[in-house]
């Protein structure tokens, strides 16, 4: 018996009611990059345990389909940290599923643009298309990053049923589940990753859980399309994010992918006036092509976004993993939705499926981002009040721009915390012992003192030249596997 197989067995007799036996049958609702993951996760752990359990995906969205039939409505961003664990556990983003490869970041404000590259020049951030891509779609050149995961559970032996669930009822020792169309099935064991936007989390509403779904704030987001080499003149291998002074939006962002341009808000307080002053504001505009006319868009739409924790997402033989428990606050979700599924599945497998054995083994990872989302809020804290005041803005900007014209190798202080804000690719907790480093703060400081002395000059964003960067055209490099150890030329 392996030692995996030996864990399981040795569970408390008492708890053998609430743990997979074998030729369990799990259910996954949502076959999204949770439910995928979950999926993934569990069969595998599952074999090496010793276990025979089936896995049935409710997954209604085909991701092969471009528009919203297989969109799942995200700005399709995966964090520097996220790709290199992914490849440590043998999931590599291929070049048929990544769009573009982001190589450096674009802040801009209305004092200015940086350009503040990768800080270990390592070009590891992925622009994927969670579904196939938007609903003008002509010209299928890459693959969606949701149906990539999906492809691997299926490989690994899940089988998606592309129907609804209409209706969950609990019952002694199972879950009943009834998919539209189809005869109720009953199972071991529910994980729910449909996510915040899905109107399918009503079903749990007269359950008795005391379940309750997170917090959300809004977004907008809108695809455009220009094509791989005007986005490669105007807007190259970088993402642009922007710290706008219109109330109401506290994030904003350009994402290149392939032949798009992904915009993307957040904040409570955007509507379509808030929107139609970011687009048409000078910072957005000279980013885009002379012609381009931001009522042309490709697609729209404005999905709610999860800024917390559910209040108990876990109940015999249910658990909740995902947008839908709990997500990073504005970056990250996709690495949320891993942690949370991997620590379902371990549990699921070596700790039993009771709302017990959940709460101990499952709920302290949710309770670990919960709680550096905390953090989180306190640093957007200062970046609202960064976005009100002019000279914080010039100190910003001189004090960045001074660090990326630094040797390679010099520790760029505030450039770091800027890029792990942007990205996700740490912890808030981490980012936040950064701005207490000496380095962080005197830099800060000298940067605000030549703002206050005139000193810091407006720098409005300008493409970087040909020669600074690969060939637009040239598109190999950039399209090698994600997560395989290469380095790419640009992502």
């Amino acid at each position: 018996m392996t030692d995996l197989a030996s864990a399981v067995s040795s569970l408390p007799p008492e708890r053998e009611s609430t743990t997979l036996a074998d030729g369990a049958r799990v259910a996954v609702m949502g076959g999204g990059p949770a439910g995928s993951f979950f999926s993934l996760f569990l069969l595998d752990l599952a074999e090496r345990a010793g276990l025979s359990v089936s896995v049935d995906i409710y997954e209604p969205r085909n991701f092969a389909i471009p528009g919203p039939q297989g969109c799942n409505m995200c700005g399709g961003i995966i964090s520097e940290s996220l790709v290199q664990t992914l490849a440590m556990e043998g999931i590599n983003l291929p070049a048929t599923v990544v769009q573009r490869g982001i190589d450096s970041y674009v802040l801009h404000m209305d004092v200015g643009s940086v350009r503040i590259d990768t800080p270990l020049h390592e070009k590891r951030i992925a622009a994927v298309h969670r579904g196939a891509g938007p609903r003008d779609l002509k010209e299928a050149k890459w693959s969606s990053f949701d149906g990539h995961l999906q492809s691997l559970a299926i490989k690994r032996g899940a089988n998606v049923i592309p129907v609804r669930i209409d209706q969950i009822e609990r019952q002694e020792g199972g879950v009943r589940v009834t998919g539209r169309g189809r005869e109720p099935l009953v199972y071991d064991l529910l994980a729910v990753a449909v996510g915040v936007n899905s109107g399918a989390l009503k079903l749990f509403e007269n359950l008795s859980l005391g379940y309750r779904p997170p917090e959300t704030t809004k977004t907008y987001l809108r695809e455009y399309l220009l094509g791989t080499e005007t986005i490669g003149r105007h807007l190259g291998n970088s993402m642009h994010v922007f710290l706008p002074n219109t109330p109401g939006i506290e994030f904003a962002a350009l994402i290149p992918k392939g032949d798009y341009v992904s915009v993307c808000l957040l904040g409570d307080g955007i509507d379509a006036d808030a929107f139609k002053t970011f687009l048409e504001s000078p910072e957005v505009r000279r980013c885009m092509p002379p012609d381009w006319t931001p009522d042309k868009f490709s697609c729209s739409c404005a999905p709610k976004m999860n800024i917390g924790a559910a209040v108990l997402p876990y109940a015999d033989r249910l658990v909740f993993v995902g947008d839908c428990g709990v997500a990073r606050l504005y970056k990250d979700g996709i690495g949320a939705a891993y942690r949370t599924a991997k620590a379902a599945a371990n549990t699921a497998i070596f700790n039993g499926v009771s709302a017990e054995a959940f709460e101990r083994h499952f709920w302290p990872t949710c309770r670990a981002i919960d709680r550096d989302n905390g953090v989180g809020k306190f640093l957007f804290g200062f970046t609202k009040l960064i976005q009100k005041t002019p000279s914080a803005r010039r100190a910003v900007l001189a004090t960045t721009d001074a660090e990326q014209r630094r040797k390679h190798g010099v520790r760029r202080h505030l450039s770091l915390v800027l890029w792990d804000m942007f990205t996700g690719s740490a912890p808030y907790k981490e980012i936040f012992r950064r701005t207490l480093h000496p380095g962080f703060l005197t830099g800060l400081v000298s940067g605000g003192v030549r703002a206050l002395l005139g000193l810091a000059k407006s720098r409005p964003y300008a493409p970087a030249s040909p020669e600074a960067r690969p060939p637009v055209a040239d598109q190999g490099e950039d399209r090698a596997e994600i997560g395989s150890g290469h380095e790419l030329s640009a992502r």
